[in-house]
């Protein structure tokens, strides 16, 4: 870190191991790295989730204190769509993928949960107070991403 940025706060650093245990999480859930998720889509989402909580996690460290919202949007969407992903994939199911469906109490997938819900939570909480996780924003640090 630069001397002009501040050191995350601990809410900060919770969002961003949380961030990282989403992406740990589906590289388990995927088989390792590369992984073997098929269709292409679902493969797809995995790898996209992955690089976004690990950019995320990045974000809240560097940036999540000083009043930007867009580590805690990226945040947020790290946790609701893999918890989206779950309910369509165990519910009505996804095209071309049954693989999950009605398989509800997979201990991964709980686990998941429990992460996702946390996270959704600190995420939310900040971006509802409206301070990006900032203790107290100035004029250069309060600026929306």
């Amino acid at each position: 870190m630069s001397p002009r940025t501040p050191a995350p706060t601990a809410l900060s650093a919770a969002a961003a191991a949380l961030c990282l245990a989403v992406s740990w999480i589906h590289i388990q859930d995927q088989g390792g790295f590369p992984g073997d998720k098929a269709p292409g889509y679902v493969g797809a989402g995995y790898y996209l989730l992955e690089a976004a909580g690990i950019v995320a996690a990045a974000l809240l460290i560097t940036h999540g204190r000083q009043g930007r919202r867009a580590p805690w949007l990226l945040a947020a969407a790290v946790a609701v769509g893999p918890l989206v992903g779950y309910i369509l994939s165990r519910g009505p199911g996804l095209p071309n993928y049954s693989d999950d469906r009605g398989n509800w109490s997979e201990p991964l997938g709980l686990v998941a949960i429990a992460v996702e819900a946390a996270l959704v939570l600190t995420a939310g909480a900040v971006l509802l107070a409206g301070r990006g996780g900032a203790a107290a924003p100035t004029s250069a640090a309060s600026e929306d991403d």
